[in-house]
């Protein structure tokens, strides 16, 4: 009970420091968790069936923006972005993934279209200033989450490598 506790006392104190915001000369990204009623109310005001909700009130929900503050093209992989929990790597599942699940639900296509339009994008090229962003789902964890991050820049992709490292992420909770 004591390390639950904590673990809350932490979380708590962990949102009041959002969003979480990390930057370099040519990069800024700002994380912000989601908790499953933010993203229930939010998917239910678009008509989202309930049960589509009930599977994504029990996801980990990590809203992404991203500005590109350099002067060169930087481009953005998920494939190049690695989360881990306690030294174990988490996985994040593909947007492809979740499409399955949705027609395999039977979900209509407005719906899955919308549920699209929420995810970050798999990749894409972020031209000088430019901000996109969207969610990253991840398995829920009570435990921080740590994201190695990988930006290949220039217009071949063959300029430097933009690394990013944060180990203050987590998984956002209803207030109790």
């Amino acid at each position: 009970m004591l390390n639950m506790l904590h673990v809350l006392a932490v979380v708590t104190s962990m949102q009041a420091m959002l969003p979480i915001t990390v930057k370099t000369p040519e990069l800024e990204i700002s994380f912000m968790p989601r908790t499953p009623d933010q993203l229930g109310s939010f998917y239910e005001a678009r008509g989202f069936p309930k049960e589509m909700r009930d599977i994504l009130s029990k996801q980990c929900f990590i809203t992404v923006g991203i500005t590109n503050t350099s002067k060169e093209k930087i481009w953005h992989d998920l494939s190049n972005w690695q989360f881990s929990t306690a030294g174990k790597p988490i996985k994040r599942q593909h947007r492809d993934y979740w499409k399955k699940r949705w027609q395999d639900m039977g979900v209509p296509l407005s719906k899955q279209s919308t549920f699209r339009w929420t995810l970050i994008p798999e990749a894409l090229d972020y031209l000088p200033d430019e901000h996109e962003g969207g969610n990253i789902i991840l398995p829920v964890t009570d435990q921080p989450i740590t994201l190695n991050a990988i930006f290949a820049t220039g217009d071949n992709k063959q300029g430097k490598k933009i690394t990013i490292h944060t180990d203050k992420l987590f998984c956002a909770e209803d207030p109790q």
